[in-house]
């Protein structure tokens, strides 16, 4: 069978027409089928979407501080005076006031009569001098350590003996106290208490003063073996009788205002004494 030229070009536009339908069905289904499936979201689509501006103010993303104001330096902290005054523990509850320490009272040991000394040299024994000088003087005698001497006069930090030896020796290699002390006692501030204690060298008589109230409570303590006599401003003997016991305490109201002698005597080598008195 043949065809004309005609009838070929017809069969063959007939065919691609058909070729194209079949070509567009098959494109459609395809699509349909992708259609079906959930949308990717591509990573160049969420950058976008990140990175790009919305018109909502909300979800603006905010600027970084450190991008909008340049980093500023943080001076150091620096300790800081207080501003109030410390409170007193007195004042705060429970708290005692601190405890003021007792004054301590010795007799003193040169601008007065001395009349005896002990011997108390570094480098016994001591020299006993002719004339109160180093160069220039003969010895004329020694001296061993705790020898009492009886001292007539002092000169340019020399004594002049009578007793054992007669001459003259160095004071700062002996021991002595005044022989007669006169002297107050007067406490620190805040304070009620005083230790009194010093050294009879020889005879002599060592006295403290001090000032009470009528109504006030004296407590004397002694601290060693000899124990003061309390006298009235009248001279009146409260306590302390030395030829009645030994008494190592007294405590009692004084009965008139004034100032109250504490006294210690001597009539022979001396001793050493200690004593506390205290006030309420």
């Amino acid at each position: 069978m043949s065809f004309t030229k005609g009838q070929i070009i017809t069969v063959s536009l007939a065919g691609l027409a058909t070729a194209v339908g079949v070509a567009v069905a098959t494109i459609q289904s395809g699509a349909m089928k992708q259609s079906d499936l959930p949308l990717a979201e591509s990573p160049a689509s969420t950058r976008n979407q990140i990175a790009g501006p919305t018109n909502s103010p909300e979800s603006r993303q905010p600027k970084s501080l450190q991008a909008q104001t340049p980093a500023a330096e943080s001076p150091k902290s620096q300790p800081q005076p207080a501003k109030t005054p410390a409170v007193q523990s007195s004042l705060v509850a429970g708290v005692s006031p601190r405890k003021v320490e007792p004054v301590v009272v010795t007799p003193p040991n040169s601008g007065c009569k001395i009349t005896q000394a002990v011997v108390s040299d570094p480098n016994p024994p001591l020299n006993v001098r002719s004339s109160p000088q180093v160069r220039g003087s003969q010895i004329v005698g020694k001296l061993k350590n705790n020898t009492f001497v009886s001292v007539a006069e002092e000169q340019n930090g020399w004594l002049r003996i009578t007793d054992p030896v007669p001459g003259w020796v160095a004071k700062r290699r002996t021991e002595s106290s005044c022989s007669n002390v006169n002297q107050p006692i007067n406490f620190l501030p805040g304070g009620d208490e005083a230790i009194v204690k010093g050294r009879i060298i020889g005879g002599g008589s060592h006295s403290y003063r001090i000032r009470v109230r009528k109504g006030q409570t004296m407590t004397v303590r002694n601290r060693q073996e000899v124990f003061p006599q309390i006298i009235t401003p009248g001279g009146k003997l409260l306590a302390g009788d030395p030829y009645q016991g030994n008494e190592t305490e007294w405590t009692g109201k004084v009965p008139v205002t004034g100032s109250y002698t504490l006294q210690l005597d001597s009539n022979f080598r001396g001793y050493e004494y200690e004593f506390s008195v205290k006030l309420q």
